[in-house]
This record gives structure tokens, sequence and C-alpha cells, in this order.
């Protein structure tokens, strides 16, 4: 494929068919000489479990495993909450919290319940992100953002996805939910982890092979 003006662009492969999150790495990655394609657009149907006990451990099996399968170069990340009244729960399990097959909203409805009697004070709790980029040939980096911030009472906003509505960020007096994307994607963890990933991306991108209509 090709930017207008005939610049060769490089495909990027962002392990994920979650729309949400590969609209925020659109946005985030924009300006750089490649074309990021999703999971469904790759043609992967196969789920890699997730099996890691970091994120970290998440994000690199799923990178190197995409990126074998594929032969592209490949962006995965393992993200979640952490809430410290909660022990660090729900972690590594955010998108499970619930259990199977559960949505945003219950997934919140359960934190809620579980921090009913938790005062505002004790209530911190940390957005943790980590990229990983991988090649098809088992090269591989990791990236760490981290967003602070406390879990509110209710709901709020209609942006974001996750646990966005009940993400607190006191500097700003919003929740994560209640920002324009424009201002998330300056802010989130996953945008400082894909911040500190942009110039090995770019370096991968300038390398790769590039497609073409």
């Amino acid at each position: 494929m090709e930017r207008e003006g005939g610049e060769a662009l490089t495909k990027i492969l962002v392990a994920t068919s979650n729309p949400g999150k590969l609209r925020e790495y659109r946005l985030l990655l924009a300006d750089l000489p490649i074309e990021v394609v999703s999971l469904t657009e790759a043609g992967v149907t196969e789920t890699v479990e997730e099996t890691g006990q970091t994120f970290a451990e998440n994000a690199v099996l799923k990178a190197k495993t995409y990126a074998r399968q594929t032969g592209l170069i490949t962006l995965a990340d393992d993200s979640g909450l952490e809430v410290d009244a909660l022990g660090g729960q729900p972690g590594v399990r955010s998108s499970r919290f619930a259990g199977p097959g559960a949505n945003d909203r219950q997934r919140i409805e359960l934190l809620l319940h579980n921090l009913a009697q938790v005062p505002w004070e004790r209530r911190t709790a940390r957005f943790k992100a980590v990229v990983a980029l991988a090649t098809p040939d088992g090269h591989v980096e990791t990236f760490e953002g981290v967003c602070e911030g406390f879990i509110t009472d209710v709901p709020r906003g209609r942006h974001g996805f996750g646990y966005d509505p009940v993400f607190y960020l006191p500097e700003l007096g919003r929740t994560m939910a209640e920002l324009p994307p424009e201002v998330k994607n300056q802010i989130s963890h996953r945008a400082r982890a894909l911040q500190a990933a942009r110039p090995a991306v770019a370096r991968l991108a300038a390398s790769g092979p590039t497609t073409t209509r």
C-alpha cells in the first residue's frame, strides 16, 4: 500500500480484533509510514491463550506467535487495571474479571461491588500496559506505560471502553471515559507504552517489506 504521494508503507499487524483498541493504535501511529492491520484483516482466526503471569509475558507471547504465523512485524499488548485495595486485582485478569463472556458493564459492576465499602482515599488504582514488538524471526522488544488514578463509585462518560468510565484522573478532574479521544491518546497507559515503542516501530518499518496497491 502507498500513501497519497506514493510513499510505500510497511504492513504492521496489531494483535487485536477489538475495534476500540485498533482505533487507538491507528490514531497513535498515524504519522508513521506503516499500514496497520488487525487480526481479522490479516485473516487470523486462532486466539492465543494468555497464560502468562504478567502483562509482559502475555504481550510477548501474542506478538511472537502472530508474527511467526503471519510473517508480519507484530505489535501486541496486554493491559489492565490494578486496584490497590484489591491487592492489585483484576490485573492480568482484567478482561476475564467477571467470567467468560462478560461485557464491560458487568466487569465494572463487579469491580464497584467489591469496592463498595472502600473509602475514596483508598481507591487508588492504575492502568498498566505493556506493548511487545516482534518480528517473524523471533526478535522482540517490550515497552511499558502506566497511568495513575482512582476508582469512582459510579461510571461517568461515554468515550473509551473497558474500565474507562470508572477510572478517575485527579489532575484532569474527569474519568478516562469523559476525555475526548485526542486527549486520552496523549495520557493513557497504552499511549505511553506506544510512545515509547514508536522509535522501534519506525526503525523496523524502515527496514521491513513494503506493501503496494
